[in-house]
């Protein structure tokens, strides 16, 4: 998994490239990220900033958590079914 930085690192490098000062290359190796990791932040921050097209930051994490819950129901679900068909099976004639 890729190393987390702070948002507030992100944000000023984000802010670096917006100001096209130094090209994107050389801001990520003064920085120590991959170029495309730069490319990736600078895209979601105009997302975010509603520049372009896309799921912002906050909708992409409430999509995750829906979909950890979605995960967790659809287990529990499958448990109770089971638990039933178990519980259900002496009530059955013979």
């Amino acid at each position: 998994m890729p190393k987390a930085f702070p948002a507030e690192f992100r944000a000023d490098v984000v802010a670096m490239a917006r100001k096209r000062e130094a090209p994107m290359r050389q801001l990520a190796r003064d920085f120590g990220i991959s170029e495309s990791c730069l490319h990736r932040w600078v895209q979601q921050a105009e997302i975010d900033d509603g520049n372009q097209e896309g799921l912002s930051t906050k909708e992409r994490d409430e999509l995750r958590e829906l979909r950890k819950r979605t995960k967790l129901l659809e287990q529990e679900n499958y448990i109770l079914r089971r638990a039933a068909a178990y519980l259900g099976r002496d009530s059955l004639p013979k």
